[in-house]
């Protein structure tokens, strides 16, 4: 079947136009939906586009509110934690926004070895990291056989007499064809993640001036059903907010979203929001086109969490602390910790090496990991239902009725003992572990409570990597 021709045309640029150009709706409208969220059920396109046109500031604080509470319900008081390794910074497009684009002549170019991949493991396993998103920019020096080798050579790094290990992969690699995502799925890689970075068609076309395949909109658009066809389970979507108007771009994810329901019976696995931020030598994020105001920021995440209930929301470092840390009371599950965007720079920083945009959070792991035991959160570094195969279907079988949450925040603390035995001074020791010990209290399931329990004892006497 040829899913290009099939699939090509789900984004409707002007039917998306038409729901943002009406006017605000009322607070009955608005309560009705909300309302529906509350169910835990998700919202329609329609739905979407009308909490979108809100700015009236109480119905913007009530939407966040109802985004708190399907957080909670759904994810609880867990937060998972990854870092990226950028593998290089050559890169064959020329996108506007990006600092990777071919005709930037301020920045030194590296790609790198599998030696020093392995040098960039062993310093994100040094700091606690788990999980891992392989990244790079696109050229024929770093295609599909050197990101296999990269794969396995991550994974093979171990830390710590053999104890440290990575144990989950996410790659963010160029759009492909089914056979090699067919090797992906192969070498035992999480998620699958591309950025449409816009689904309008036109300002894709202004943002991509040049660039094979990247300047192809419907290739790229098409990525996650080749993805799916070629047995990647999760996939992530996400759009680059800024350069177009930020209504549009989420009602294109929530379509995005539905479409991969209806073609293949599972939708996203993650969705990414990431604002443009200053990059050296690119034009349109010196001088973004259509800047997203931090009220709207967070009322795009808030209305995606409602949206999309059972859809993980990743924020990145572009976001400097104190938005990070609100957005995870409304929507965001997943954030990437002491993100270096400029490959080797873990290890050892190379001068002039750039980054791929500006960073906004610059606290170390140890420091995100600190605020958010203070703010009553469980750092995650869980890979349980990835390694036991709860993915795509089978994951969100277990998720739309509840019971996900008897393997999440089990797994969640575990992996947390393992940051407190191994990683923590005697301060975060000792405040981490009241909060695993009051998770534990607060289980209602006296089985679980006594096998959580359990587990957790023999963390601290040195077992490690259990996970249900």
């Amino acid at each position: 079947m040829n899913i290009k021709a099939r699939n090509k045309n789900f984004i409707d640029r002007d039917k998306i136009n038409a729901l943002i150009d009406t006017k605000e709706p009322s607070t009955s409208q608005i309560n009705e939906i909300l309302n529906r969220a509350l169910k835990l059920k998700g919202l329609n396109l329609n739905d979407v586009a009308t909490l979108l046109r809100v700015e009236d500031t109480t119905a913007i604080h009530n939407i966040m509110e109802a985004a708190k509470n399907v957080k909670e319900e759904i994810y609880g008081k867990r937060l998972v934690l990854f870092a990226p390794i950028y593998t290089g910074n050559v890169c064959v497009n020329n996108c506007l926004y990006c600092s990777f684009r071919r005709d930037n002549k301020l920045i030194k170019r590296k790609i790198l070895t599998m030696q020093e991949i392995a040098r960039e493991t062993a310093a994100l396993l040094r700091q606690g990291h788990k999980r891992v998103l392989l990244i790079c920019g696109e050229n024929n020096r770093n295609g599909t056989d050197y990101m296999v080798e990269a794969i396995r050579t991550t994974y093979g790094v171990k830390e710590n007499g053999g104890r440290d290990y990575i144990r989950r992969i996410n790659v963010e690699l160029a759009p492909m064809e089914y056979a090699d995502f067919a090797r992906l799925k192969a070498e035992k890689i999480g998620t699958y993640v591309c950025f449409q970075e816009t689904y309008d068609p036109i300002a894709y076309k202004f943002f991509h001036p040049a660039g094979t395949p990247k300047a192809d909109y419907e290739y790229r658009l098409t990525v996650m059903d080749r993805a799916m066809q070629g047995g990647i389970d999760d996939v992530g979507i996400g759009a680059l907010l800024g350069l177009t108007d930020y209504r549009f771009e989420v009602l294109s994810m929530i379509e995005h979203a539905n479409h991969l329901e209806d073609a293949f019976g599972c939708g996203p696995h993650t969705v990414s929001v990431p604002r443009m931020e200053p990059a050296i030598g690119a034009p349109a994020a010196e001088n973004v086109p259509c800047p997203v105001s931090d009220n709207d920021f967070k009322k795009l995440v808030a209305i995606i969490r409602i949206a999309l209930p059972y859809t993980g929301i990743i924020l990145s470092t572009r976001e400097n602390d104190i938005m990070r840390n609100e957005l995870i009371k409304y929507g965001v599950s997943q954030i990437s910790a002491a993100s270096r965007t400029n490959p080797g720079a873990y290890a050892e920083e190379e001068e002039g090496t750039g980054s791929q945009f500006s960073l906004g959070d610059h606290r170390s792991l140890a420091q995100v990991i600190d605020t958010l035991v203070d703010e009553g959160y469980v750092p995650s570094f869980c890979t349980g239902c990835y390694r036991k195969g709860r993915v795509g279907h089978d994951f969100m079988d277990l998720a739309k009725p509840g019971l996900i949450k008897q393997y999440c925040l089990p797994n969640a603390l575990f992996t947390f003992e393992e940051y407190l035995q191994d990683f923590a001074d005697e301060a975060l020791q000792k405040k981490g572990n009241e909060l695993i010990n009051n998770m534990i209290a607060d289980m209602e399931q006296e089985h679980l409570k006594i096998k959580v329990a359990d587990n957790i004892s023999q963390i601290a006497d040195g077992k490690r990597d259990i996970y249900f």
